[in-house]
């Protein structure tokens, strides 16, 4: 097996040079290059490979157009992470007052086994669980300062309070564990059925992680789908061996997850930005169209009528 050794900038650019990349202005590759990582910008290579040469860029394929998908994906990442902490911070708050109205706000009583779904089947996972928010609570809880501010004046921290420190993985897990009448009144404040919040939460948990650690967000797909729902069927998503082919566990599974869970003015803002950047990638593409583009997201030609959709 053949080592990698490190590369100097005008060696790296000598190797797309060898690949058929067209570089308008070295000088600007090499800066680009140096500042956002080699191997970061060449996992935005694919849609600019040859296929009937995989090793070869298509012919004109330039630079510029692969920073410019880099870019297009930094921007829609900046997008899609700040509505999902739009929804996290609606989830805990929804969850915290459910809990507490139904089992109590202190530890004593929300971290108490009883008060979940303490069956046979989930009593492993309900004991992990609290360890976790029992350890994050400790390791957290006294950074900052409105669970300081409880701990010093009242001697405990209030699940309102305590959602601050949970990671969203945990919250949405949280969901999982609680009994199903709680989960439904969770679910009716979404207006959404608790199937639905099931499949949800996990898939906003893996692209908030995504976009928190900056990993290519444009192209990736989820191991969990979210069920079938009629803006599949609103927008004539083609359906391909029992499964719609577009908006399962790809990136606008997440635009669906937005339609139900963000209100109709945050929606239709997050829908303009998002067709703002597809608009503005689209006009820096030469060597492809963006249509291919679009199919690595999930998208429809037509996504953007769901933004009129009821």
């Amino acid at each position: 097996m053949a080592n990698k050794v490190f590369k100097t900038l005008d060696e790296q650019i000598e190797i797309l040079n060898d690949k058929g990349l067209t570089i308008e202005d070295i000088t600007y590759a090499k800066n680009v290059i140096l500042r956002e990582n080699y191997f970061f910008l060449m996992g935005y290579r694919h849609l600019f490979m040859n296929p009937e040469n995989r090793k070869k860029f298509l012919p004109n394929a330039t630079f510029n157009e692969l920073y410019s998908l880099f870019s297009f994906d930094r921007q829609l990442r900046n997008i899609i992470f700040k509505n999902i902490l739009i929804i996290e911070n609606n989830c805990k708050s929804i969850f915290s007052y459910v809990l507490s109205s139904r089992h109590g706000y202190v530890e004593s009583d929300y971290l108490k086994p009883d008060n979940y779904n303490y069956s046979s089947e989930k009593s492993k996972q309900v004991n992990d669980l609290l360890r976790k928010m029992k350890r994050q609570i400790r390791v957290n809880g006294s950074q900052h300062d409105a669970t300081k501010h409880y701990i010093s004046n009242y001697g405990f921290i209030p699940l309102w309070v305590v959602v601050k420190v949970l990671s969203f993985g945990i919250t949405s897990e949280l969901f999982t564990i609680m009994k199903k009448d709680d989960q439904q009144a969770i679910a009716t404040e979404f207006n959404v059925s608790v199937e639905n919040m099931l499949a949800f939460l996990p898939v906003l948990s893996n692209y908030r992680n995504l976009c928190a650690h900056e990993d290519i967000l444009f192209e990736h797909r989820t191991q969990k789908v979210i069920p079938n729902n009629r803006y599949h069927k609103d927008l004539d998503i083609p359906f391909i061996d029992h499964e719609y082919i577009y908006g399962k566990g790809d990136l606008f599974a997440v635009v669906l997850i937005f339609k139900y869970l963000l209100s109709k003015d945050d929606f239709k803002m997050f829908m303009n930005e998002v067709s703002y950047e597809i608009s503005r990638l689209e006009g820096k593409l030469s060597s492809i169209k963006i249509d291919p583009v679009l199919d690595r997201m999930g998208f429809p030609k037509n996504y953007d009528e769901l933004t009129n959709l009821d």
